[in-house]
This record gives structure tokens, C-alpha cells and sequence, in this order.
């Protein structure tokens, strides 16, 4: 093995090697995530059994992300409060418990649009803390100096298990039906809930906990401060366009497949899975150089908006799974730099709140936009989709790019 490969190697996976908790923690997601993608395609292949609707599956996104819409404010209160730790135990015993009433409804044969989409607003739900709750507790196991390689490793992980979970998905559903997606997942969180069980809590990085904050003086002291940040202000304004118009792959890659390309199930997953694998690449990409850049932050999200605008005339599906190669690879850069910015911008005592900021922008406006995206492709195929999707993404890195130059490279960490 060459030098040079020997220190991308050191470079890329460092916060693994220096840190116990987190290889345990980032292990026990490894197996849990795959999960959670086999039940995400599950659901959205469900939906589709079921209805035959375009506007139904935006409705699931709606259902799913509503949470984040009414809640993801006041989740960053509560996270900056309580033990993150275990917070998380019970985020993650909650989301086992919808993960089993979902394959019971699917195994005997009454699941219906209301107790899906019931389900699913659950699921939101313990989604709505839990996002925030990982964040934070990343920083916890990895300290500020190592949190861009850590925070570009969970992408890494996130979006590898894009490629595994959706072609487990893709196989299972075509071979014994969507129910067992829902029993895989269910299994699959006990191995992150023993990792949260063994790390040891006198290894974390120590952090403020705003123990009596209230919730509406909590959510307006994360707003004052990200508004009196340029840097943060502008990266959260193009995360919200772009999230809310371009971040709705359950309901475009599902539609994609199935209206447009005119595949099946298993096809569907393989779409998916390239889309994965793509992010995979980008997540690496981005853990090896290592810190949070500004600079990009602004070419994932141009990639991602001019590779939108590329899916939408597109009718073959081996053009479709090079395209979103290249839509996962934009979109873990812009992610990755995105996520590490804000945090490592922010002051200890309000890191819960910023990032339940980022997750609002990221998911909180999915309910609308995934509704958008719906009804936009039940008026004009997923072309009008992508195509109002790449639009809007342009016209937003395009205002935020002199802000983004005059922020610099890159960004130290706050002083709490």
C-alpha cells in the first residue's frame, strides 16, 4: 500500500481510531441504519401498493417529517437539557416499538393509508428528538477538533447503508413481501441500544446542559444567535431551499422508478442504492479533507441543484443510476459541510438548539415539500419535479456565494 493511501487511510477514519465510544456507538448504527433504510423504501413501496398515487406518497413524506414541522424547535430544548445519552435509549427502545406494530399491521393484512401514515407521524416523531440527540452526542464522543471527520463518517455510514438497505429492501420485498423489511428493522435497533448501554460517560467530552431554560426562551436564544451569525444564517437559508424542494427521495425515487422508468421493485431498489453509493463517496470524500469548508459547502449544493436539473429529462434507467451517483456524491458534500459548519460555529450551551435548527431546515419543511414535490409530479411527471427542484437550488447557492466568500475557508470552534 502506498504512502499516500496509508495517510488518506489515517486521515479518513481517525475519529475511529481515537475514540472507543464512538466505534462502539458508530458500530451499533452500522447495523441499525440498514434497517431503517429497508424500512424506508418498504414504506414508500407500500404506499404505492396500497394507493397508486403520486400525491400519496408525498403524503407519507408529510406524515413522516410533519413532527419536525411543529416540534423541531422546541427538540433542541430538550436535547440541550437532559443527559444525551440516555435520551437516546429511549428514542431508540420508542422507534423499535413502531418498527414492531408496523410488520404486525403489514404480516395480517389491515395496513391501510391512515395506519401507515399514523405510524409514520410516530416514527416522526421519536425521529424529532433523536436527530439532534446523535449530533450532539457525536460531539460528546469525538470533541470539537475531531467532529468534521466524525460528522462526515456518519454521513458515510448513513449513506452506505443507502446502498445496503435499499437493495435488501428491493430483494425482500420482491421475494416474501414488505412486511419482513419492518421485522429487519425492528431487530436491527437492538445492536445500537447495547452500544449506547457500554460507552463509557466518564470518556465524553463535558458540555453546558441549560438545565433550566424554558422551551420558548431556549428557541429564541438559538434563533438570536443564528441570525447574529452570517456564516450560520447563510448556510441554514440555502439548506431550507434546497431541503425543501430537492431533499425528497422518498417521494421522487419511488415515483422515478415506477412512473417514469417503469421498473419494478427490485429496480427500484438498485436506484436507490446508486444514490447511496454515490453519498458513500462523498462522505469519504469529505471526512478525508477533514474540516468544515464553506467552499464545499457551495459546489455540493451547486452539484446537487445542476444534477437535479439533469435527472429531469431523463427516461433510461442507466442514465437515471449514474445521475444519482452524482446527486449522492453532491449531496453528502453539502450535507457533511453543512452539519460540521453550524456546529462547530456554535457555543457549547446552545449546540442542541443550533443543530435542531439545521435538522428544522434540513427535515422540518419535508411535510411541505415533499407534498410540492407530489403534486408537482402529479401535474407534470417527476420532470417538472427535478426541474423545479435544480431551479430553486441554483437561484439560492447563487445569493448565498459572495456570503459564503466573505465567511473564509473555513471556521474555528465557538467559545462557549
Amino acid at each position: 500500500m502506498s504512502t499516500l493511501a496509508l495517510a488518506l487511510r489515517g486521515r479518513t477514519f481517525r475519529s475511529l481510531r481515537r475514540h472507543r465510544n464512538y466505534r462502539l456507538y458508530f458500530t451499533g448504527q452500522l447495523v441499525s441504519v440498514a434497517g431503517t433504510w429497508m424500512q424506508n423504501i418498504a414504506l414508500a413501496w407500500l404506499v404505492i401498493q396500497l394507493s397508486n398515487s403520486a400525491l400519496a406518497v408525498g403524503a407519507l413524506a408529510f406524515a413522516r417529517f410533519l413532527p419536525f414541522l411543529l416540534l423541531g424547535l422546541v427538540a433542541g430544548v430538550v436535547v440541550d437539557r437532559f443527559d444525551t445519552r440516555r435520551l437516546l435509549i429511549g428514542t431508540q427502545a420508542s422507534a423499535m416499538v413502531i418498527s414492531i406494530a408496523l410488520a404486525i399491521v403489514t404480516l395480517m393484512g389491515v395496513a391501510s393509508l391512515p395506519v401507515v401514515y399514523a405510524l409514520a407521524a410516530a416514527g416522526g416523531l421519536v425521529l424529532v428528538l433523536d436527530s439532534p440527540g446523535r449530533q450532539t452526542l457525536t460531539f460528546q464522543m469525538v470533541g470539537p477538533s475531531e467532529l468534521p471527520n466524525a460528522v462526515a463518517l456518519n454521513s458515510g455510514l448513513f449513506n452506505a447503508s443507502r446502498v445496503v438497505g435499499p437493495a435488501l429492501a428491493g430483494i425482500a420485498i420482491a421475494v416474501v413481501g414488505v412486511g419482513f423489511c419492518f421485522v429487519i428493522n425492528a431487530i436491527s435497533f437492538l445492536a445500537v441500544l447495547v452500544a449506547l448501554r457500554v460507552i463509557r460517560e466518564d470518556e465524553l467530552t463535558p458540555v453546558v446542559k441549560s438545565r433550566n431554560t424554558r422551551v420558548l426562551a431556549g428557541i429564541r436564544e438559538g434563533i438570536s444567535w443564528s441570525v447574529h451569525s452570517p456564516l450560520a444564517l447563510t448556510v441554514l437559508a440555502v439548506v431550507s431551499v434546497v431541503a425543501t424542494v430537492g431533499f425528497n427521495f422518498n417521494v421522487l425515487v419511488p415515483l422515478l422508478a415506477s412512473q417514469t422508468l417503469h421498473v419494478g421493485a427490485g429496480m427500484f431498489g438498485v436506484l436507490s442504492a446508486s444514490f447511496g453509493l454515490g453519498a458513500l463517496g462523498g462522505a469519504l470524500m469529505t471526512a478525508t479533507l477533514g474540516r468544515a469548508s464553506p467552499r464545499t459547502f457551495a459546489a455540493g449544493a451547486l452539484g446537487f441543484s445542476l444534477t437535479m436539473l439533469a435527472l429531469a429529462p431523463v427516461r433510461t434507467p442507466g442514465i437515471a443510476l449514474v445521475l444519482l451517483f452524482a446527486l449522492g456524491l453532491s449531496f453528502s458534500l453539502f450535507t457533511a459541510s453543512a452539519n460540521a459548519l453550524v456546529q462547530l460555529a456554535s457555543p457549547d450551551h446552545l449546540r442542541g438548539r443550533v443543530v435542531s435548527l439545521y435538522l428544522f431546515a434540513f427535515v422540518g419543511l419535508a411535510p411541505i415539500g415533499g407534498l410540492v414535490s407530489g403534486w408537482l409530479a402529479e401535474r407534470g411527471g417527476t420532470e417538472l419535479a427535478f426541474t423545479v427542484a435544480g431551479l430553486a437550488g441554483v437561484a439560492a447557492i447563487a445569493w448565498a456565494y459572495p456570503r459564503l466568500r466573505a465567511a473564509g475557508r473555513g471556521i474555528a470552534p465557538a467559545s462557549t
